[in-house]
């Protein structure tokens, strides 16, 4: 993240919030959830993030960062066509915002080893299979090469 901001490029943070809870997705699914118990500051910005003041936060309401939110607005008003993208949860929060991307046109490149998923099968899945389809698979330390 320092190479992005020593070269002034735009950091946009994306945290999952609600407002009370029932502006999140319930879908009946096949899947016991079971009711989930947040705890006090959950959605809050790990303490590392507040080095970068500079930065855009995002709260969204559902698994992708474009819908219902003001990213697409803040990239296309900087003339940005190409994102960085890493995240929590490779197969549900940046795989859903990795397409909503494409949608949009953007040209995409994953940091795969800033990524993660609940399991590594999920990870790599999305890696192989889906990221090549719509955008360039790098690691951390390419990432940081292509903006030297």
């Amino acid at each position: 993240m320092k190479t992005f901001t020593e070269k002034n490029a735009f950091v946009v943070f994306v945290k999952v919030s609600s407002v009370d809870g029932k502006d999140m997705l319930r879908p009946k699914t096949d899947m016991n959830m079971g009711a989930m118990q947040l705890p006090e500051g959950w959605d809050n910005l790990i303490p590392e993030f507040a080095d970068y003041p500079e930065a855009h936060v995002i709260t969204k309401r559902q698994w992708g960062a474009f819908f219902g939110t003001d990213l697409d607005l803040q990239l296309r008003r900087r003339g940005i066509d190409t994102i960085v993208l890493c995240g929590i949860s490779t197969s549900i929060g940046v795989d859903t915002t990795a397409r909503e991307a494409y949608q949009h046109g953007y040209q995409q490149v994953f940091a795969e080893d800033a990524m993660t998923a609940s399991a590594r099968e999920e990870h790599e899945y999305v890696c192989k299979h889906i990221f090549p389809r719509i955008g360039r698979i790098r690691t951390s330390k390419e990432v940081s090469g292509m903006l030297e």
